[in-house]
């Protein structure tokens, strides 16, 4: 039985990088503008804006970790040849 030989498409690579960048910072930008909100809304001080910043930023991570599983189930990095 011989070994099933994968090739990396770099053209799926690519694309899932460029979007979870382009889609990262939409994320990230989202979470410390509203972490920078809420603090100011009320008036939670630095403290209270850096504890909403872990929070969102957490979030964010998630965010980011589903949207490149996502990504890589419709966009496969390897293909066989």
């Amino acid at each position: 039985m011989a070994a099933s030989s994968r090739r990396i498409v770099w053209l799926n690579v690519v694309t899932v990088i460029s979007a979870a960048i382009l889609i990262g910072a939409e994320v990230f930008g989202a979470a410390f503008a509203g972490s920078w909100a809420l603090a100011t809304l009320f008036d939670l001080g630095g403290i209270g804006q850096r504890i909403l910043d872990g929070v969102f930023v957490l979030c964010g991570i998630a965010i980011m970790v589903q949207f490149v599983r996502a990504a890589h189930r419709i966009e496969p990095f390897t293909a066989r040849h």
